[in-house]
């Protein structure tokens, strides 16, 4: 990576930038679930949904050379705090850019005295798992279960407890 990389907080003018990168996500869910309809017609409009619950003090871009590739969240509830979402271009992932994220949110945290600092990266996103485990993410603090009424093929393969689930 050429330049130096830098985390601040959100501004109004990375609207677009962020918007790009939550479709960049949202595409990455649809290739790995096989699915074109998640996220809907118009992918980066859930930025603008997420901006306003969570408000511009708890958004943070990476930022190289004045372009925007990085975004990360934290939805805070009482002591706990979660990364929601952490997003990293294509172009630049595995070249730090949401390791200084996460170090970002590690520290935010850290401050303002949470207890627990969570992320919930969907089931089949492989990558995010290994990523956040190699970061200190290693605790399993709740499982989410439901079921599927919309026809969607599931893999299986995970099991929980000797429990097998599908993914």
């Amino acid at each position: 990576m050429v330049g130096k990389l830098t985390v601040r907080r959100y501004r109004k003018s990375d609207r677009g930038s962020c918007r790009r990168l939550w479709r960049d996500l949202t595409e990455w869910h649809r290739k790995i679930y096989k699915d074109p309809t998640i996220g809907g017609p118009n992918t980066g409009n859930w930025f603008d949904e997420h901006l306003k619950k969570v408000g511009t003090r708890n958004i943070w871009v990476a930022v190289l050379e004045r372009r925007v590739i990085g975004l990360m969240g934290m939805i805070f509830e009482r002591t706990e705090a979660e990364m929601e979402p952490v997003i990293v271009d294509p172009s630049y992932r595995g070249k730090g850019v949401g390791g200084a994220l996460v170090k970002t949110a590690i520290r935010e945290a850290g401050r303002l005295g949470v207890k627990y600092l969570n992320v919930r990266p969907v089931a089949r996103n492989a990558e995010a798992i290994r990523f956040f485990k190699e970061r200190g993410f290693e605790n399993l603090g709740r499982v989410e279960l439901f079921m599927d009424f919309s026809g969607k093929k599931w893999r299986k393969g995970i099991e929980l407890h000797d429990v097998p689930f599908k993914y």
